[in-house]
């Protein structure tokens, strides 16, 4: 390259062109050469290294390859023969120029540097992308450490290419970034705030991904489909999607259901309120009637021979129904709504079932079905909760109870009708 340099430099000055002119021109014409030989050799390269690395990987069971193919790295290798043929010629042919050849060569070396962090990013990204396909690594913020990973990464870069840059060490630049580290540190408040939370969330095992969560604060209530550096993604049960700050998952509440999903069942905790007044005694007569419930006929002959017992043995003025032990309306219906939890089909006879009271509100007694059902899944899981519920509800009638319902405007124009009548009657 030396020797046609010059031999085309002597021609150009043999044919009556002034040695400045034929200076420039000779390099331009060096310059467009070097550059459409590069080129070429760079495409050539490129299509060749993609082909075998293509090839290879259709031929491996491994799908490591298949993301090095998809992240660039081939493209990106194919740049370093091209570039080190660039990097030899430069001073070859700006041999006359020594001072655009120092800033050619200052350029060549910081795209080195860029290349390099390039080819580095691809190999980062290709063992994310890899380690998120194994069952081991699908619910880890594998995300979030490839982003610290690729910042320190470009930090790293943009140290030396400041070191080429000003002709400074790199530890004099370290030492000046030092004592600048309070505007580092505001500049990168979130993202040193990101990293520390999604070690937290990692290590404590707080978040996976695949998990369910519900964040009010943020509005929050579906699966975390990404966790990141700086953010986490929820995909909300109405196909909207929620990001959360990764900080915020340490600083601020949040509710994870993954207990309930990796448990045995999905807790049904509901009440209705039961009027007050229809709540009584029972009479023989009533606990014949209502012996012909199967569900709870056994229960009610064991229980009446316990109350007789104790009523004898008290003395007992049964004349006055309120004297001694009584079974009572509600108390049956409650046994009732624990027998018919126990014999569903649906509710897991594993985990706890309990049919309680709440305290007594202005509207009535609270009766509480506190159960589990084993399917987990929210279709579901509604089907089953209403199926009981309305099983339950349309049954209080049998037991002479009433559900309380506040009065509707319908209700209070009956009201007011049928007192207008008896007032006329009268």
């Amino acid at each position: 390259m030396d020797k046609y340099t010059k031999w085309l430099y002597e021609t150009l000055v043999s044919n009556n062109m002034d040695s400045a002119t034929a200076l420039i021109l000779n390099l331009l014409l060096n310059a467009v050469i070097v550059a459409l030989v590069l080129l070429g050799i760079d495409h050539i390269l490129k299509r060749i290294i993609i082909k075998t690395f293509t090839f290879f990987t259709d031929k491996t069971k491994t799908t490591y390859d298949d993301y090095l193919v998809r992240s660039n790295f081939p493209k990106y290798l194919a740049h370093i023969i091209p570039f080190i043929i660039l990097r030899a010629l430069i001073p070859v042919v700006l041999e006359d120029f020594l001072f655009w050849q120092n800033i050619f060569l200052k350029l060549t070396d910081i795209y080195l540097i860029i290349l390099m962090v390039w080819i580095f990013r691809s190999i980062i990204r290709t063992t994310s992308n890899y380690l998120r396909e194994k069952d081991s690594f699908k619910d880890k913020p594998i995300n979030s450490y490839a982003q610290v990973i690729l910042i320190f990464l470009w930090f790293i870069g943009a140290i030396f290419i400041f070191s080429e840059l000003t002709g400074q060490s790199i530890v004099k630049f370290l030492t000046t970034l030092g004592a600048a580290s309070a505007v580092f540190l505001l500049i990168f408040k979130d993202t040193i705030l990101g990293f520390v939370a999604s070690i937290q969330v990692s290590v404590n095992d707080m978040v996976r991904i695949g998990d369910w969560i519900t964040m009010e604060k943020y509005g929050a209530d579906g699966e975390v489909i990404e966790i990141n550096l700086a953010t986490v993604k929820v995909s909300n049960w109405d196909l909207t999607i929620t990001t959360i700050p990764t900080y915020a998952l340490i600083s601020d509440s949040f509710k994870n259901w993954r207990g309930m999903q990796d448990g045995g069942g999905r807790r049904i905790k509901r009440s209705f309120v039961i009027k007050i007044n229809s709540v009584r005694f029972l009479s023989e007569e009533d606990l014949k009637r209502f012996s012909k419930i199967q569900l709870i006929a056994n229960y009610i002959q064991h229980r009446q021979k316990d109350i007789n017992h104790y009523n004898e043995v008290n003395n007992a003025d049964k004349s006055v129904i309120v004297n001694g032990r009584n079974q009572t309306n509600l108390g049956l219906f409650r046994k009732y709504c624990d027998l018919y939890l126990h014999k569903h089909p649906a509710v897991n006879k594993e985990m706890m079932i309990m049919t309680r009271h709440l305290s007594p509100t202005k509207e009535g007694i609270p009766l509480e079905i506190y159960t589990f059902s084993k399917d987990k899944e929210w279709l579901n899981y509604e089907h089953i909760m209403a199926d009981i519920f309305e099983h339950l509800i349309a049954a209080l009638s049998f037991f002479d109870l009433e559900l309380y319902q506040a009065p509707s405007s319908k209700d209070l124009k009956e009201f007011q009708a049928s007192l207008s009548n008896d007032l006329n009657k009268n």
